[in-house]
């Protein structure tokens, strides 16, 4: 089976690259230790934030990097993201790695300071020329965005690939990325599938997903139906919305697995939940002809809103279609050309062809107002695209 590349290889994980990682908080150890040092890890104190408030306000930069972590998740204390900031730069300055690249993080997010991605990069740099991995796959999204640096894919490939030879997962499925596109290294799909797979190896979903993709497409792997299903079901069972889209339209077309209208309709639903609007346009199908669901015109037309409210044009096709024939919703010639309107401004044929017998059968006054409802719609509705 053939799943589109559009808009399923080149999504770039800066997020998964940018976790703020608990690890234990340093002064936790046996009762009653008695140590000269009272910063040493061996030292037990009957508060955790006692212990590690006292010592990092001594200048223990990992206790001071725990802390930072601690508000910035809301472990044991109030979440406060300043007071997260305050303490990763007290722990970054030291030369603190893990600390310097949060602290890159929350200048990325803009947490507890103005965002500033320039002194995002700086931290990150810090932290990644000593080796720190999460850092180095920040630092080549950074690259990859051209965000607080030129935009830079060959560097982007250097710092993904450091990051990828430590194991860094989300740094591996990058390096799968520039690999699948040619971008900063030469085109190579079977390239991009051996850092996939070692993405998806380690549990992550989108490294699975574009393993499966891979596998549905037979780019760089022979095709092999099965395989996509299986790592498709992987990434879906972590509530990966394009896994679990995929994994639907597996079962709905039976590539791979038996086919299954009611599975389908199952792992559409859970991805159109997550406002994934291929999946709700296609749950709306669902339940226009009644497969693996009841027949439910109300129930499509709910689903296919969703969808064209994203700009998604076959949902808005079908939208159109509903009003026009009075499906699921009051017959309205005038919605019925608007959403014709909104899908052939994105250059769908069939909503042409719609939305010019429909004109044949309105009178000026009702086109006149159906083309300003699509002015109105698209100026209240930015362009940031549907799924």
């Amino acid at each position: 089976m053939m799943v589109s590349r559009d808009g399923v290889f080149g999504v770039l994980i800066g997020a998964a690259v940018g976790t703020l990682f608990l690890v234990p908080a340093h002064g936790s150890a046996q009762r009653g230790v008695i140590q000269t040092d009272p910063c040493s890890e061996a030292v037990i104190y009957l508060s955790p934030v006692d212990g590690l408030l006292r010592c990092a306000e001594q200048g223990y930069a990992p206790d001071q990097y725990s802390l930072g972590v601690m508000y910035a998740n809301a472990v044991r204390v109030a979440e406060d993201d300043a007071e997260a900031v305050r303490w990763f730069r007290m722990a970054a300055e030291q030369g603190h790695t893990s600390a310097q690249y949060n602290l890159g993080l929350m200048y990325a997010e803009g947490k507890g300071v103005p965002e500033d991605d320039a002194e995002a990069v700086r931290w990150y740099r810090l932290a990644a020329e000593q080796g720190h991995a999460p850092a180095r796959g920040a630092l080549g999204v950074m690259y990859d965005n051209g965000n607080g640096v030129p935009e830079d894919d060959a560097e982007a490939v250097r710092w993904y690939r450091l990051s990828a030879e430590q194991g860094f997962a989300a740094a591996q499925y990058n390096l799968g990325v520039m690999y699948e596109h040619g971008n900063g290294v030469p085109e190579d799909d079977a390239e991009a599938v051996r850092w996939y797979r070692l993405s998806a190896a380690q549990g992550f979903a989108s490294g699975q997903y574009n393993l499966g993709v891979m596998y549905g497409n037979g780019y760089g792997v022979p095709e092999d139906d099965a395989e996509a299903v299986r790592w498709y079901r992987l990434s879906a069972a972590q509530g990966f919305a394009s896994g679990q889209y995929n994994l639907g339209v597996m079962y709905a077309q039976g590539d791979g697995i038996p086919e299954d209208d009611a599975e389908a309709v199952r792992w559409y639903r859970l991805a159109a939940e997550q406002g994934y609007a291929i999946a709700q346009f296609d749950l709306g199908v669902m339940y226009s002809r009644g497969e693996g669901v009841p027949e439910d015109d109300a129930e499509a037309v709910r689903w296919y809103r969703l969808a064209a409210e994203q700009r998604n044009a076959l949902a808005q096709t079908n939208l159109g279609f509903m009003y026009a024939y009075g499906d699921g919703v009051p017959e309205d010639l005038v919605f019925a050309y608007m959403w014709f309107d909104l899908s052939v401004a994105q250059g769908n044929e069939t909503a042409r062809g719609n939305r010019d017998i429909i004109e044949r059968m309105m009178t000026r006054g009702q086109i006149a107002e159906a083309q300003g409802r699509s002015r109105e719609w698209i100026e209240t509705h930015p362009q940031d695209g549907g799924n």
